[in-house]
């Protein structure tokens, strides 16, 4: 009995040292485990953060695409439809150059349009000559191509289709891109503490603000012209109306044109003349040798 008491004895302590042992390490692990996971998550901002700062300073256009290209970022939105610049070219001939061109100019703002360069010249001739550039809206184009054509006569026509659908998508997508690398080098210079990594991104932050500019330079380009067609009208005086205008002859021109038919009347008789003199010359000859044979045997045949 003395021996089994003694044994409960002993083993208790024990028994409380290895729980408050195990007590401890659990604990002990609980703490690392929580620092670790603290130190981690800060080690991953601080990496990110500098991986953010030297992608701006060393390579921001990159830095910007793989901010663009992240699964979460915002896809630039694709335009809908096709998207075309139709040009055409009409040379017309017409009566009266100044009245068709106020017809061309009055067709063009009825469809909406604008009336764009215009110039006015004359031939050596007298004639005169108009040039105007027309922009009217996609869908109005066919209809005031068909009245210009309608003026006078078509004497040449060239129609010009070209798809820049392609051309707008990609457009849209890179001003996309660009704003948000403008916005993420703003983003950079705020949090930015060192001089020189201010300076850095403040250069860096004007280049990218002139190629934004560049590119909403080029999407108003194309906007404007898939949405306005382009109609260059070349309208020229008819050459008949000159001649049947009316009596515009004068006493000089007739005068004129008098002398030349006497002129060429005596050239072709001057040229029929030397082409029969020498027959006649040999005529006179002959005839001249007979009457003098006449007369002398007339003489000798005389009492």
């Amino acid at each position: 009995m003395h021996t089994s008491r003694h044994h409960h004895r002993g083993s208790r302590p024990r028994t409380a040292v290895r729980a408050l042992s195990g007590l401890f390490l659990a604990t002990v692990l609980a703490l690392t485990g929580c620092t670790s996971g603290g130190g981690d998550g800060g080690g991953d901002d601080k990496a990110a953060g500098a991986g953010d700062r030297a992608a701006a300073l060393e390579g921001p256009k990159d830095a910007a695409g793989a901010q663009a290209g992240k699964p979460g970022g915002r896809k630039p939105p694709k335009p809908t439809g096709t998207h075309v610049i139709r040009t055409a070219t009409l040379t017309v001939r017409v009566k009266d150059v100044p009245e068709a061109v106020a017809d061309a100019r009055a067709a063009a703002e009825d469809a909406g349009g604008i009336v764009g360069n215009e110039s006015t010249s004359r031939d050596d001739e007298g004639r005169e000559r108009s040039r105007v550039v027309l922009r009217v809206p996609q869908d109005k184009y066919e209809d005031v191509l068909k009245s210009l054509e309608g003026t006078g006569r078509l004497l040449d026509r060239e129609a010009k289709a070209q798809d820049v659908t392609d051309q707008v998508v990609d457009v849209e997508s890179r001003v996309t891109s660009q704003r948000a690398s403008v916005t993420r080098v703003r983003e950079l210079m705020d949090k930015a503490t060192k001089l020189s990594d201010v300076v850095t991104l403040e250069g860096e932050l004007s280049t990218r603000q002139a190629d934004l500019e560049s590119l909403l330079a080029q999407r108003a380009s194309l906007k404007d012209r898939t949405n306005m067609a382009t109609i260059t009208l070349s309208l020229t005086e008819s050459a008949r109306e000159t001649a049947e205008g009316g009596d515009d002859t004068t006493f000089g021109d007739a005068l004129t044109g008098g002398w030349d038919a006497f002129v060429t009347g005596l050239r072709w008789i001057v040229i029929a003349l030397a082409a029969v003199l020498p027959f006649a010359a040999t005529a006179a000859l002959l005839l001249l040798l007979w009457l003098r044979w006449a007369r002398r045997k007339q003489g000798d045949n005389a009492p």
